[in-house]
């Protein structure tokens, strides 16, 4: 044991290339090159996968020209044997091979150089083992190209260079009690070693030396053992599987080796258990205080014991502690039969499934789990040949400058005494981040303070400074490109990033400053806030969030609420109505543009938003992703109102307008969607282009941790969006920052334009849909049905008829206007006002703006009025 355990002391502090630390070896590179391959530069990596591919093909060749020789020989023997030398043939002319009576055409799979290379390792060398180099060239061209290591190379080596001797010798000593020549099986060198050999010690010699080696490669391969088997002594124990059980240590030993020696032992066979025998040990070690042991031993079957006899057992190297004779007393009675106690089986532990669960496993079985895309199963996804492909995809900067640019930034810096130790470059689409690093001692504030003097030097629009940039060491310096390259949104969707994505919600929003195509989780996010001046790629970032979505869901998986106030942006939309958006209960058109609709709109997904939490609390989930997998696992019971739910996204193209015209009613619900309806899978995407502090309120933006900003034109605009400045720094044309809370990214906005966008629409909207629209709850205003329910026909105004007529006249329900032109107080005009609207002339109160006229024209209101004195 105690040299078991310096062994193990003395391997177990070795480095990874089983060295010890300290020893001149541990002190010296690695045998292997691949093992240091992350420090090698570039071009000497793609010399050793050159030289991994050389050896790949080189064991393919000798593999095809040793297989190929083994059938061919023959008849390509009178080739490969000459006078002057097999090789010569190949330098022959066509005539010369005649003249000599040699074969033109040899039949070696590999021609020629095959014939020849085949009959040199074969026939003159190492015979059949030459294969051998065919798994040598695999084993190293496989690691060099792959870096992966199959074997030890040096074993490899050693073990190849033993087994072609080996095998030579071996086939040549068989071989030669039947022909007294060389052949292909042993070669020459395994030929004329056996005849050296032969003739210095005889065959019977050499045939021991043969199995000498053999052994010997055992040994050291697989460390064999050739142990006898040891003889037992007799004793009481005639079966193997006997076992001792040392209570003290709960050891398992086996009962021959377990017995300790020169101890002194008694035995008490129990009246209870005739099949259990209990030993007691005295310990007699030297300097050890005396304790007993006691050790029970279940044999399988028993001897007579002697009356009186001395056992010695041999030494075990498990229980070699133990130094006195062992003494066995004689039992009274013998042991005839050892009675066996059962052992019961442990009892298996069986989950108890509830009735749903069976019923569901039932019914996966009989239905398999439930598909939403069924319903639309001929649904096929766009394909990216409706996108155009914009520019070329390659970042074009010259080289002159970006050593331009390096210098004016170097010569800025040294006016105002500001060193620098390094600079580096990384190109992007639209910008090149150059990172600097200050020499020791330069205060970061100074560099951050010279922005409009490196935007001179430079002559640059949207100079940004970064400093220091997260994570990094350096000071980041953002420069735009002389010529900056379009980003596609075919480019961004054709990468394997995209296609291969398991996001809930994938959106594509453009390349990253270092080229890097970027995407992310609206569903993550949870929300998003957009903001930009005119012109600067908002509708086009919101396009690109709508097609990028449009690519990756089917329509019973996603559904959007589109809202746009300016009435043009996503009109190309209308076209998906049946597949992809969702509307309230009777409105005509899916894409939202009246302030009122909006605002009954946002209320009706708080309704859906309040019905899906109670559906996700009956299920006893938290989210609609645990939600909709166990009901795809018809787990829910669809009797119960459970259905599968579809994501909805909410998108807002100018929310400014929203705000000025309905304030507090647009807010609320917005910010109660925000706050809640991340859970149930209700996503909102507001975009504006005043990201002012009376438009993205407080309440809207501690909602919206992910905001999107493209060009400002001020910098209290790019706090109040980001939290920070920078977006009064971009450069336009959908260059913008994403802000996710903690990092501040920039990136070029994926484009996509008009036409683009109308083939996808038309592209869908082709297919065939749902009968209709994804069917939000239906909203009452309750304000307004409780006006109608207070209007008493009978309790009207003198004046209800004539302010009627003159309103409709005008289609202007404004209280003013009855005032002026009916001479009223302000007090009357109001009443008659509340009394239209409780009659459902005009409509509700909607801040500045005059009321809706319910009532087209004059025919309409005589009929109103007729039925109204009914």
């Amino acid at each position: 044991m105690s040299v078991r355990g310096n062994q193990f002391k003395s391997n177990s502090f070795k480095n990874e290339y089983g060295e010890k630390p300290g020893s001149r070896a541990s002190a010296k590179p690695p045998r292997e090159l691949f093992e240091r391959m992350p420090s090698l530069n570039f071009q000497n990596e793609r010399v050793l996968k050159i030289a991994g591919l050389f050896f790949l093909i080189l064991a393919i060749y000798f593999l095809v020209a040793f297989t190929s020789y083994l059938f061919t020989w023959q008849e390509d023997y009178s080739y490969v044997i000459d006078a002057n030398g097999g090789w010569n043939n190949l330098f022959k002319t066509m005539e010369e091979l005649q003249q000599n009576n040699i074969p033109v055409v040899v039949q070696n799979w590999l021609g020629k150089f095959g014939a020849l290379l085949s009959h040199q390792f074969i026939y003159e060398w190492f015979g059949v083992s030459s294969f051998i180099f065919v798994f040598v060239f695999f084993v190293i061209g496989y690691r060099l190209l792959f870096k992966v290591k199959i074997f030890a190379l040096e074993k490899t080596l050693g073990y190849s260079l033993f087994s072609l001797l080996f095998l030579s010798m071996t086939f040549g000593f068989f071989h030669s009690f039947f022909l007294d020549a060389p052949h292909y099986l042993e070669g020459e060198v395994g030929y004329w070693t056996n005849k050296l050999l032969v003739a210095q010690i005889g065959i019977t010699g050499v045939g021991g030396l043969i199995a000498f080696l053999g052994l010997t490669i055992l040994i050291i391969a697989y460390n064999i053992d050739f142990k006898l088997p040891e003889r037992r002594p007799r004793a009481a124990v005639e079966e193997e599987d006997e076992e001792i059980i040392v209570p003290e240590t709960g050891n398992h030993f086996p009962a021959a080796a377990a017995a300790p020696v020169n101890a002194e032992r008694e035995i008490a066979v129990p009246e209870k258990n005739p099949g259990q025998v209990e030993f007691t040990l005295n310990d007699r070690l030297a300097g050890q205080r005396k304790k007993e042991q006691n050790i029970i031993l279940t044999p399988s079957r028993f001897e007579e014991p002697p009356m009186e006899e001395e056992v010695i057992l041999p030494k075990s190297p498990l229980l070699n502690v133990m130094n006195a004779p062992i003494i066995l007393s004689p039992v009274v009675e013998p042991l005839s039969e050892i009675v066996y106690e059962e052992v019961k089986p442990e009892p298996q532990l069986t989950v108890e499934k509830s009735e749903e669960e069976k019923k569901s496993e039932e019914l996966v079985e009989q239905f398999g789990n439930y598909d939403p895309t069924l319903d639309l199963a001929s649904y096929k996804y766009p394909n990216l040949d409706l996108l155009e492909n914009y520019g070329s995809n390659k970042i074009s900067v010259n080289a002159d400058e970006l050593e331009a640019n390096k210098n004016k930034i170097v010569e800025t810096l040294n006016h105002y005494n500001i060193e620098i130790d390094k600079i580096k470059a990384t190109i992007g689409p639209t910008v090149t981040l150059y990172e600097i690093i200050p020499a020791p001692g330069i205060r970061i504030s100074k560099i951050k303070n010279l922005e409009d003097d490196i935007a001179l030097s430079l002559a640059a629009l949207g100079i940004r400074i970064i400093a220091p940039m997260p994570g990094k060491g350096t000071i980041g310096i953002e420069v735009p490109n002389m010529h900056p390259e379009m980003v596609s949104m075919r480019s961004i969707l054709a990468t394997e990033k995209f296609q291969k994505t398991e996001m809930d919600l994938p959106i594509a929003l453009g390349k990253t400053i270092s080229n890097e195509v970027y995407i992310a989780d609206l569903a993550k996010m949870p929300h998003l806030l957009v903001a930009g001046a005119t012109g600067q790629g908002k509708s086009v970032g919101i396009n690109a969030i709508l097609v990028s979505l449009l690519y990756k869901k089917h329509p019973s998986q996603l559904k959007f609420v589109l809202v746009d106030p300016k009435k043009v942006e996503l009109t190309l939309f209308n076209k998906i109505e049946r597949h992809f958006l969702a509307k309230l209960p009777g409105e005509a058109d899916a894409i939202i543009t009246d302030t009122k609709k909006v605002i009954h709109t946002l209320n009706s997904l708080c309704i859906e938003m309040d019905q899906r939490y109670d559906l996700l609390k009956d299920a006893q989930v938290r989210n609609l992703k645990e939600y909709n997998d166990k009901f795809i696992k018809r787990k829910l019971n669809p009797n119960n109102s459970h259905r599968f739910l579809p994501y909805i996204v909410l998108i807002v193209d100018e929310f400014a307008d929203l705000m000025m015209t309905a304030g507090k009613e647009v807010e609320t619900p917005i910010a109660r969607l925000a706050q809640l309806a991340r859970a149930v899978g209700i996503h909102l995407v507001l975009a504006t282009q005043r990201p002012s502090v009376n438009i993205i309120t407080g309440t809207i933006k501690a909602n919206f941790p992910a905001r999107l900003a493209f060009r400002v034109l001020s910098k209290i605009d790019s706090r109040t969006i980001l939290d920070s400045g920078g977006a009064d720094q971009l450069i336009g044309r959908g260059d913008m920052l994403l802000s996710t809370g903690n990092d501040l990214i920039r990136l070029q906005c994926a484009f996509v334009d008009t036409p683009e966008v109308d083939r996808i629409s038309e592209f869908i909207g082709n297919q065939r849909g749902y009968p209709e629209a994804y069917q939000l709850p239906e909203y009452l205003d309750e304000a307004a049905e409780s006006a109608k329910a207070d209007f008493d026909p009978d309790d009207r105004d003198s004046m209800f008829e004539d302010a009627a007529r003159l309103i409709v006249m005008h289609q202007q329900g404004s209280t003013s206007l009855i005032q002026r032109k009916l001479k009223l107080g302000y007090n009357r005009a109001g009443r008659i006002i509340d009394q239209l609207e409780a009659a459902g002339v005009v409509g509700p109160f909607e801040g500045s703006k005059a009321r809706e006229v319910l009532l087209p024209d004059d025919y309409a209101l005589e009929q109103f009025l007729t039925n109204l004195r009914k």
